[in-house]
C-alpha cells in the first residue's frame, strides 16, 4: 500500500511541476499531501490558470468552491477551487488567498457551476468576485446582517424570526436566550467534580455536622 501511494503522490508531484510551469508566475505554489494535489495561485490570475487547467490540462468540472477563514491573517480568506478531470481520472485543488476588501476575479466565464459556488462564497463569507453576472446573496434572508461562517460571528446570531399572529407576518427581533449560558462538565459521575462547598441548599448542615455522631448515646 506503501509503495502504491509513493508512486501516486510522484505522479501528482509530476503533475504540479507541469502546471507550475505552464502557468508562470501565475502559480506560486504546489504541493501534495493525504494524496491531493494543491495548487497555489495569484488572485489576479485565477482566471488564466483555470483556463489552462481546462485547456490544457484537462479539468473539465468544476465540483466545488469553499471559502476558509482564518481571522489573524492580513488576508484572512481562502477561496478553494476542486476540479475534476474525467479523462484522466484526477482532482485538483486550487487555492487563492483575498482579505474582505479585494475583490476575486469570477471564473463563471470558464467554469459556468461557479456561478452559485461564488454566490454562496460570498453569501456565507462576504468574499467578492468581480465580474460575476448576478452576484447577490444566496442561502440567507432579505436584510440579512453579517456573514455566518466568518469565525467572528456569534454563534446565537443577531436577530431571530417569528410570526407575529397580530401583524399577520414576520418579524425580526433582537435575539432573546430563554436562559443563561450554562457551563457542563463532563466529569464521570463515579469520580465526581470537585465544586466549592456547600454546592446545594441544605449541604451547609451536612458539613457542619461532619465528624459527629449521627445518634445514640455513648
Amino acid at each position: 500500500m506503501t509503495d502504491v501511494m509513493t508512486k501516486a503522490d510522484k505522479a501528482l508531484g509530476t503533475l504540479g511541476r507541469a502546471i507550475q510551469k505552464a502557468g508562470g508566475k501565475a502559480v506560486t505554489g504546489w504541493s501534495v499531501a493525504f494524496g491531493e494535489l494543491t495548487i497555489e495561485a495569484r488572485r489576479d490570475d485565477i482566471v488564466a490558470v483555470m483556463t489552462k487547467l481546462r485547456d490544457q490540462f484537462e479539468f473539465q468540472q468544476l465540483t466545488d468552491l469553499a471559502g476558509v477563514d482564518y481571522p489573524e491573517r492580513a488576508e484572512r480568506f481562502d477561496v478553494v477551487y476542486h476540479l475534476l478531470s474525467l479523462t484522466k481520472n484526477l482532482r485538483v485543488r486550487v487555492r487563492v488567498m483575498t482579505d474582505e476588501r479585494a475583490a476575486v476575479p469570477s471564473v463563471t466565464g470558464v467554469y459556468p457551476a461557479a456561478d452559485w459556488f461564488e454566490r454562496e462564497a460570498f453569501d456565507m463569507y462576504g468574499m467578492l468576485f468581480s465580474g460575476h453576472p448576478d452576484l447577490r446573496r444566496l442561502l440567507t434572508d432579505y436584510g440579512f446582517q453579517g456573514y455566518p461562517l466568518r469565525k467572528d460571528f456569534p454563534m446565537t446570531g443577531y436577530v431571530e424570526v417569528r410570526y407575529d399572529e397580530e401583524q399577520k407576518r414576520v418579524v425580526y427581533e433582537p435575539v432573546k436566550l430563554a436562559q443563561e449560558f450554562r457551563n457542563f462538565d463532563f466529569l464521570s459521575p463515579w469520580e465526581g467534580a470537585e465544586y466549592a462547598a456547600p454546592v446545594l441548599p441544605g449541604d451547609e448542615k451536612a458539613i457542619g455536622s461532619a465528624g459527629k455522631p449521627s445518634g445514640g448515646k455513648a
